[in-house]
């Protein structure tokens, strides 16, 4: 069988040609294209919706936190300067800082780095630099808060050349507060002095994203300068070649005594003594106090005796060795003798390192304070035997490290049952017990901190229990 080819290849041009005619109209390509677009559009559109829908049933709930937001990177305003004078020892300080870094970020202020106050009872003239790492600090945070080394020339010649706007900032004070008390102020004079710092900022009703600033200022980028960070670190290496060692806050100074009016085992000349050493200083409290009842209520340290007799209650092991932090100890030489009988292992860094590598800080309360808060953070057993700025920033700081062993001491409960020990009312045995039964549940666990919203001076304090910071826990104990 024969095929035409002629014909069948005159067909197919013929059909090609009338094709080509017709794909050739430009008005004809025009009105594909705009079809195909559109509909690419309404495609896009339709999945857009349906993402954002979706988006909206799964994305984790917004803090009610809007002023300002919390950006991936953050694009700064500056509404003004804030200058900060932190008073009173090391820790108080420290803890003054923190809070005083977040009201810079929630404000959208440019803090300046810290000018210490130094009129304290130490008379510390050791600035922010000499303790703290200033170019650690600044770098750590620059994504959270701008933070200057001093203000700007402009601002620095209105400063030199007037008095500057200062207040003191309301105590346990809320966001609300320094949005709108604080903020009008500082935008009015453009820089605003706080005169104080300690415990300004509400414990709790903060959004979570500020208390964990709080943290990452506190354990993050308030890091000691390096020769403080290498001798305190020094005292840990040989204090670890004799095995675990314990850290007791002994708050048995002459200045405590005085504040609190606690005079528990002085002589009447010694009580007269730190009397008046309270009544020498602007602040403290000079009316009458009742020394009898306010022990009773748990609100003086415990002795040097009372120390060593809970610690013998608690089975805690003679040849323990006991590092002591703080600062010089009443009357040592009488008040310390049964301690040290009981436990012969008594340490202060004073007796670790020799005279020449403690010279360059033995002029400087603060300075010092840094090496035992070292060391207090580092122990295997940390006990503070008073309340305070050093025991609420160890206790924080030791939960943050994986909640280590910190005994919190039942002071009111304690000396209850010492009388009773003494006056033969209670048994050794008798009172060992109780106190081991005490302080079974306060060892630094994971634990719910108190609100007390109307009584924030009675809440458990934020830094001592920075519970957003933490490992979650499934079961808050009920009478907590």
């Amino acid at each position: 069988m024969e095929v035409n080819h002629t014909t069948t290849g005159g067909n197919k041009a013929e059909k090609m040609k009338t094709i080509g005619a017709r794909q050739g109209s430009p008005l004809a390509c025009i009105k594909f294209w705009v079809a195909v677009v559109s509909t690419m559009l309404l495609i896009l559109w339709v999945c857009t919706i349906q993402l954002a829908t979706l988006d909206d049933k799964i994305m984790v709930r917004k803090s009610a936190f809007y002023f300002p937001s919390f950006p991936p990177q953050r694009v700064y305003k500056n509404n003004g300067y804030l200058i900060i004078s932190p008073n009173g020892g090391l820790n108080q300080k420290r803890l003054g800082i923190c809070d005083m870094v977040i009201v810079a970020r929630y404000l959208n202020v440019t803090l300046i780095v810290p000018k210490f106050a130094h009129g304290t009872y130490w008379n510390d003239t050791s600035t922010f630099a000499d303790i703290f790492d200033v170019n650690h600090f600044i770098t750590f945070l620059r994504g959270e808060v701008r933070i200057l080394k001093e203000l700007p020339p402009e601002q620095k010649r209105k400063a030199e050349s007037e008095p500057l706007y200062y207040m003191f900032p309301r105590s346990f004070a809320s966001l609300e507060y320094y949005l709108e008390k604080v903020l009008p102020r500082i935008q009015k004079h453009e820089i605003l002095l706080f005169a104080q710092t300690d415990a300004r900022l509400a414990n709790n009703g903060l959004p979570e994203e500020l208390q964990r600033l709080r943290c990452r200022v506190n354990y993050k980028s308030l890091r000691f300068t390096q020769p403080i960070e290498e001798t305190g670190r020094k005292i840990v290496t040989i204090l670890r070649e004799k095995g675990p060692f314990l850290a007791l806050h002994l708050r048995y100074e002459k200045d405590v005594l005085a504040f609190t009016g606690c005079v528990e085992g002085l002589t009447k000349e010694e009580a007269t003594d730190v009397k008046e050493m309270r009544y020498s200083h602007d602040g403290w409290k000079h009316k009458p106090i009742d020394p009898k009842r306010k022990r009773e209520h748990g609100s003086c340290p415990l002795t040097p005796e009372e120390t060593a007799l809970v610690f013998q209650a608690l089975g805690i092991d003679r040849n323990t060795t006991i590092y002591i932090a703080g600062g010089e100890i009443y009357k040592k030489e009488k008040r310390m003798a049964d301690l040290a009988t009981a436990y012969p292992n008594l340490v202060r860094k004073e007796t670790i390192l020799k005279q020449v590598e403690l010279e360059p800080f033995l002029k400087h309360a603060d300075q010092m304070a840094a090496m035992d808060y070292i060391v207090a953070v580092e122990s295997d057993i940390f006990i503070p035997t008073f309340v305070g700025n050093m025991a609420n920033a160890v206790e924080g700081h030791r939960r943050y490290l994986g909640f280590k062993t910190t005994i919190s001491l039942d002071r009111k409960l304690l000396v209850s049952l010492i009388d009773q020990y003494k006056n033969g009312t209670l048994s050794w045995d008798e009172f060992s017990l109780l106190v081991k039964k005490t302080h079974e549940d306060r060892t630094g666990k994971a634990v719910r901190r108190k609100e007390i919203p109307d009584h924030p001076r009675q809440e458990d304090y934020f830094y001592s229990n920075p519970q957003e910071c933490l490992p979650p826990f499934a079961q808050p104990s009920n009478n907590i």
